[in-house]
């Protein structure tokens, strides 16, 4: 058995494509789009493990969706949590849980999934101002 895809719904294509790859760092690996459907299914992969991916389904048709903590979350191990919250905090995306310990940090996509970015390998030493951050709403 392998992982092939986690699948989220979306109500805005394109602001969650600027969260995930603009600002995440994600690549869309493929895109169906279906009339008959209508929907659009784009298939992100991260650049050093593209086949683990997040399958964003967009309805055409608007329809809320809320409750994106009950759906879990997605989680990502980055080279230096520092950095990829620096760059996802400069891109406007607020950092939930910070990454005090040097080894975990949440963010949340514009649909309310939570993200969650681990530290490659053992934690970095506490950094401000990160360390002294406090948790922002729900994560």
């Amino acid at each position: 058995m392998r992982y092939l895809h986690t699948m989220v719904r979306v109500t805005d294509i394109e602001a969650s494509l600027d969260f995930y790859c603009n600002k995440l760092g994600l690549e869309e690996q493929r895109r169906i789009d279906v009339e008959a459907g209508r929907f659009t299914l784009v298939f992100l992969g991260a650049p050093d493990n593209p086949d683990s991916q997040v399958e964003l389904t967009h309805n055409w048709d608007p329809e809320p969706y809320d409750g994106g903590r009950n759906f879990g979350h997605l989680a990502y191990a980055v080279k230096d949590i520092y950095a990829v919250c620096q760059r996802l905090q400069d891109g406007g995306v607020m950092i939930n849980r910070p990454p005090r310990d040097g080894h975990m940090a949440f963010v949340r996509s514009p649909d309310g999934i939570s993200v969650e970015l681990l530290q490659d390998g053992p934690p970095l030493p506490a950094q401000e101002p990160w360390a002294s951050m406090e948790n922002t709403g729900e994560w």
